[in-house]
């Protein structure tokens, strides 16, 4: 039986698909603006406003969702690289995911959020150094320090994991 939480695992930075190289990483990094735009292309009103599962976020949520937390990510990235060790500022998901600016009439400001942010990002990795990928984060809530070249692989593995979400839903419900 699917997991529609978790349709492809939770994340795991010894999983082949994850542990790639950096390039591999960030060349998806970069085209997911255009996997993300390309899977809900098709879809209506009515379609966009379903979750992905019982309990889960709607399809307009997700994306919302997507730029909030890589945003997030953008900036914890460049935290890392121009500050020691920095304790980034962890924030409620599912409380953002509520907010109005997570509705269907902003979709399309979200999705050229994520185009722009991802252009952005993905040049940033690119001109890292291999010094630079070992710069770190402090995560406040478990105290775990996480370098970029994991942050890279975990980003990788958050695309794909909703995407995954809306793709698998747009299957099952046959749209």
């Amino acid at each position: 039986m699917e997991n529609l939480k978790y349709p492809i695992g939770r994340f795991d930075a010894l999983d082949q698909r994850w542990n790639l190289n950096k390039s591999e990483n960030i060349k998806y990094i970069a085209q997911y603006p255009a996997l993300i735009s390309k899977a809900i292309s098709n879809l209506d009103q009515d379609q966009m406003q379903t979750p992905y599962r019982l309990g889960g976020w709607t399809v307009t949520q997700l994306v919302h969702h997507i730029a909030d937390s890589h945003m997030n990510a953008y900036i914890r990235f460049k935290l890392a690289l121009t500050e020691i060790s920095p304790t980034i500022k962890p924030y409620e998901e599912a409380e953002w995911a509520k907010l109005p600016d997570s509705n269907l009439e902003l979709i399309g400001a979200s999705l050229d959020l994520i185009k722009a942010l991802h252009i952005k990002w993905a040049a940033l990795m690119e001109s890292m150094t291999d010094n630079q990928w070992t710069r770190k984060y402090q995560h406040p809530s478990d105290k775990s320090n996480i370098d970029l070249a994991t942050v890279c692989k975990l980003y990788h593995w958050h695309s794909a994991h909703h995407l995954a979400h809306i793709t698998r839903l747009i299957e099952r419900e046959n749209w």
